[in-house]
């Protein structure tokens, strides 16, 4: 089938592309851009008001499947996905089991491939994430596993996870850390500080991230491997990271729309959807993450999607930890950042699509003719309130509910279908 999107803003930094143009797709690919009027089965006019930008990637969230299909399952997570214009995601390995063999990633590609769009699992760092005993990092490539991580928890063991690293260096693979020690957080459950103290609930002192945070690029540096710091939260961290970034260490990281939108006054309501690992901190850490995200120390944008049932979090002190976040990640950067000046279309399409790819070593996706049709298509200036119930997720738990967005994903193209439309 031939589509053509007629009068789009095509971004694309990898192509240094920014300019209306005609998009033509024939069959998985791209056939033609440019200001001719092609012949299409579908005609798609976006009246120089829509911006095509290469389909985004995110590369780390739980789709809870297996074992917790009741929450999220791949399929209705792959929704969620389409909903917000990725094309791609990598998904977490704390499931049950955990994902640390070659068959329970054979599991998950095979399920994804009704999606429509490429659902990519993690493999354990650690057999049952136990943190006693190493996976076999080759088979799980072999698998096809996007890279290794025992998110939900850190690796305990200091040694286990130098090891670890080191042997990412012959197996290509890229190991993601979950950095929270979590002796330190000792049950907490949101940011300690001013805010736990007023609602007399344990605090999550920063330490847990940045002492991990430090460990692992330490432990990177030692052997000369690389790491990726997960959905970094606080200005410790950051601070940790550009300074090792300066020092020429492998190190990458992501955080998510939530640290640099939000802090933890949100809190104050007793409100159990707007808990996650890590938590809401500061204003002085939400400025911190912010500054990252604008001058390149953090690498991409993540949602770190996390659904919980009504049930799970009906109760503030006990609920677990997640929030979802595929449907609004985009329009929440768009608001936040690129409405407010502060960031363009170019360094968005860097940090929500290249990047997460580049960084896993996956194929890039690009808008050019001959390659392959992996679209986000949205309107920047289409303003929406978001309303859970609405959401593609099996999950509700939003921590942007109610929230007035401008900007909405409208089609998601991958391998020249339309897999999403608003």
């Amino acid at each position: 089938m031939k589509l053509l999107f007629k009068n789009v803003r095509a971004v694309d930094p990898q192509q240094q592309l920014d300019r209306t143009v005609n998009i033509l797709t024939d069959g998985e690919k791209i056939a033609y851009i440019g200001s001719e009027e092609k012949p299409a089965d579908r005609v798609i006019d976006g009246e120089g008001r829509l911006v095509a930008v290469p389909g985004l990637f995110d590369m780390h969230v739980h789709f809870r499947d297996p074992g917790y299909t009741y929450k999220e399952d791949i399929l209705t997570g792959a929704a969620a996905a389409k909903a917000g214009g990725f094309t791609g995601v990598a998904c977490m390995p704390n499931t049950d089991p955990a994902i640390d063999c070659p068959e329970l990633v054979s599991y998950v590609l095979e399920k994804s491939k009704a999606t429509g769009i490429n659902v990519i699992p993690y493999g354990c760092v650690t057999v049952g994430m136990a943190g006693k005993e190493l996976t076999d990092q080759e088979k799980l490539k072999e698998a096809g596993a996007a890279g290794i991580s025992d998110d939900g928890k850190p690796v305990t063991n200091a040694e286990l996870m130098r090891q670890a690293l080191e042997k990412t260096k012959e197996s290509g693979m890229l190991l993601a850390s979950h950095c929270e020690d979590l002796d330190i957080i000792d049950g907490g459950i949101i940011n300690k500080g001013e805010i736990s103290d007023i609602l007399g609930v344990k605090g999550m002192d920063r330490a847990s991230e940045d002492s991990i945070t430090a460990r692992e690029i330490t432990l990177a540096a030692s052997c000369g491997a690389r790491v990726h710091i997960c959905h970094v939260s606080t200005y410790g961290s950051v601070n940790i990271i550009r300074a090792a970034k300066h020092d020429g260490i492998k190190v990458t990281c992501e955080t998510a729309p939530h640290y640099f939108t939000y802090t933890d006054t949100k809190l104050l309501k007793r409100d159990a959807d707007y808990r996650m690992s890590p938590p809401l901190r500061t204003e002085r850490d939400r400025k911190a993450i912010e500054e990252a995200v604008l001058d390149g120390t953090i690498d991409c944008i993540i949602t770190d999607h996390a659904p919980h049932s009504a049930d799970n979090k009906a109760d503030f002190v006990k609920a677990p930890n997640g929030v979802v976040g595929l449907e609004t990640s985009l329009a929440v950067t768009l608001t936040q950042l690129y409405h407010t000046g502060k960031l363009s279309l170019d360094r968005l399409v860097e940090l929500m699509s290249v990047n997460p790819r580049k960084i896993l070593g996956l194929p890039a996706v690009t808008i050019k003719e001959g390659e392959q049709a992996e679209l986000c298509i949205f309107d920047p200036e289409l303003e929406w309130v978001v309303e859970p119930q609405k959401l593609h997720s099996k999950s509700k738990n939003s921590v942007f509910k109610g929230e007035k967005l401008r900007g909405r994903n409208v089609y998601t193209v991958c391998r020249g279908e339309i897999v999403f439309e608003l």
